[in-house]
């Protein structure tokens, strides 16, 4: 894992005059276990190292090869090692000290600007060709690691992360308003949807799963490979489908394994991070090694107030999957007088962006941050396993037999379902009939209220642009049979996820691995039979099956309840909101924040509100809108 950079100057060679000294030196500051430059006139690389895995221990980059006069940068762990040296035709005398940083290179040499096709894993990497003038990079395909640039007439530059590319001669920290116009203007979680732009308005980025080609002054941008399957797998048997998604899976979770430091997961209460750390911990007893699981939980005066149906506290069930699995040790973690409200700037900070998670963000940063400072050198989880591993859901299949017609198939299902559940029939059918038949004529409304000031959002055509999206601006129909190919195949959401993921990393010095999106795991979930995902009454069926016997039924079974995490931060806030109400009375009176944001809209939030919180306002609206206004104007405050 590193942090790259460099500087590619077309009319003459690079001068002092040009900043990149200051460049390389806010590349250095990141934690890692060496830093090493490359310059050669009007190029010069950078690159802050931190090993993870065995081969990159004394990994030097950037690296120039002799032979072909080739230099890369790179931070990239490559999963698909084994087929690369075949391919290749690597010797087996050279394949266990050679880093993933050759082995992209060596890849390159063969193919060139389809390398990226070939490669599975977790990596962003810059290629120098001095001989003929042209720079390459690409990105993985579910933009697990970030790659920022700046193009001027007489020079490109690019950086892992935003902030030292400001070093450099002629760039300015200047708001990218494009991108801010998205973030205010989207009630979802989601930040934007156009994957080029930043929210500066100098810097681009390369999106996931695209490439780059710079020749002559000539910069090409091109989406390269897929994450649909190629072809339906048709097996012989249930049986025979679990057995071949366990073949998969294990194969994911043995590749992101490869470290010479600890190993550790996120671990909650339910199906996706349990079937990892079970499947996990098996594989480290067999390298003597043990799983460090890091689970959050409320504050102990926290008093629950969410429906039966749901709880804040999984530590029942974390604890269950612990004692169960074996060779797991537990930390619970509770972050004591931490909040939503005390985390912002740093988070921030890491992130370079303003962002909408905030009741997860402070705990999730400080799972990360405890996983450092236990010397963590990947820590598992299984964030997209809703797409993946655990998809299917039960109401949404049934709803798929009602519109076929599939009456008796139906009727079985919907009696063995009702059994799970406990529930009656009829109150699964209402459910059924609701997803096919929705409810006509109630006026729609988005989640969260707009935060976007209305003449900005005219001048910026925001809505305009927005309107082929599918963001919560309009009312929209669950299509079960699209949902996995939809959300794989939207690049603003994997580049969103990616982006948090990476840029903990860097600031850490570990690496967070998604075990449930390997590129093949991913293809090979998409391309079973949707029955395989519900059955016997069980949603998210494929999953609970290949985990007999390594979750306990607790847990692997469990459809009656699920878990709510963050669901405290309002408990969290409470000490702190009079402040809190104090900076949200100041942005309405500041002329940067009016300019942008709906003051009207904040002042209206606030009343709703009220001097007061109570826990259970955790899901109201106009208080998150109110937090997502306060992170946005503290990232204005940032750029004066």
């Amino acid at each position: 894992m590193s942090v790259m950079a460099g500087v590619i100057q077309f009319d003459r060679p690079l001068q002092p005059s040009d900043g990149t000294a200051d460049f390389m030196e806010a590349v250095r500051h990141f934690p890692g276990n060496a830093f090493e430059t490359w310059e050669d006139g009007t190029a010069l690389f950078g690159c802050r190292s931190q090993w993870i895995t065995p081969e990159s221990v004394h990994e030097r980059l950037p690296y120039r090869d002799g032979q072909s006069g080739l230099v890369i940068t790179a931070d990239a762990i490559i999963d698909n090692r084994g087929q690369l040296f075949e391919q290749l035709g690597i010797g087996r005398d050279r394949r266990n000290d050679l880093t993933d940083s050759e082995l992209i290179l060596l890849a390159y040499r063969k193919w060139g600007s389809e390398t990226p096709n070939y490669l599975i894993g977790d990596f962003a990497f810059v290629i120098w060709d001095e001989s003929r003038k042209l720079l390459y990079g690409a990105r993985d395909q579910l933009g697990s690691r970030t790659l920022y640039y700046h193009r001027a007439s007489n020079r490109f530059s690019f950086c892992s992360v935003i902030h030292p590319l400001f070093s450099l001669a002629g760039i300015d920290k200047r708001l990218g308003e494009e991108r801010f116009a998205e973030f205010l203007a989207i009630p979802t979680l989601l930040d934007a949807v156009d994957v080029h732009t930043t929210y500066y308005a100098d810097i681009s980025q390369l999106p996931p799963a695209h490439s780059f080609t710079l020749q002559e002054g000539k910069l090409e941008v091109a989406k390269y490979g897929s994450l649909m399957p190629e072809r339906r797998l048709t097996l012989g048997s249930d049986d025979e489908y679990v057995e071949a998604f366990k073949e998969i899976f294990q194969q994911s979770i043995r590749a992101r394994l490869r470290t010479f430091k600890q190993v550790g997961v996120t671990l909650s209460g339910g199906l996706d991070s349990g079937s990892v750390s079970a499947f996990a911990a098996g594989m480290l007893a067999g390298e003597g090694k043990s799983l460090q699981a890091y689970s959050y939980i409320p504050e102990r005066d926290f008093i629950d107030w969410t429906p039966r149906s749901m709880f804040a506290d999984e530590s029942p069930y974390i604890q269950s999957v612990v004692d169960y699995v074996g060779n797991m040790n537990a930390n619970y973690l509770d972050f004591h007088g931490k909040s939503p409200f005390t985390e912002i700037d740093e988070w921030m900070d890491g992130l370079e962006a303003p962002y909408k998670n905030f009741e997860n963000a402070f705990w999730v940063k400080g799972i990360h941050e405890e996983a450092a400072r236990q010397g963590i050198g990947v820590l598992l989880t299984g964030a997209r396993g809703n797409y993946s591993i655990s998809w299917g859901s039960a109401v949404g299949y049934y709803s798929l037999l009602l519109k076929k017609l599939q009456w008796l198939q139906l009727y079985r299902e919907i009696s063995m379902y009702g059994r799970q559940l406990g529930t009656g029939r009829k109150r699964i059918v209402r459910a059924i009939k609701q997803q096919v038949f929705p409810e006509k004529g109630a006026p729609f409304q988005p989640g969260v209220p707009s935060i976007i000031e209305p003449d900005f959002a005219r001048s910026s055509g925001v809505f305009e642009k927005l309107s082929p999206y599918d963001v919560g601006l309009r009312e929209s129909t669950y299509r079960m049979l699209t949902e996995r190919e939809d959300y794989f195949g939207n690049q603003a959401v994997l580049n969103m996820q990616g982006t948090i993921s990476a840029k903990s990393s860097y600031r850490l010095g570990l690496w967070e691995r998604d075990a449930t999106s390997d590129v093949r795991l991913i293809k090979f979930c998409l391309s079973i039979p949707v029955e395989q995902y519900v059955k016997n009454g069980f949603g998210r069926s494929l999953i609970r099956r290949a985990t007999e016997n390594r979750l306990p039924d607790k847990v692997r079974l469990n459809q009656r309840t699920r878990g709510v995490q963050g669901m405290d931060w309002v408990h969290r806030t409470i000490p702190r909101w009079q402040s809190t109400l104090e900076e949200l009375r100041t942005l309405c009176e500041d002329d940067r924040a009016s300019r942008y944001l709906n003051v009207m809209q904040v002042k209206e939030s606030l009343d709703k509100v009220g001097p007061a919180l109570r826990p259970e306002q955790a899901d109201d609206p106009h208080l998150k809108l109110l937090m997502r206004s306060l992170i946005a104007y503290r990232f204005l405050k940032r750029l004066q």
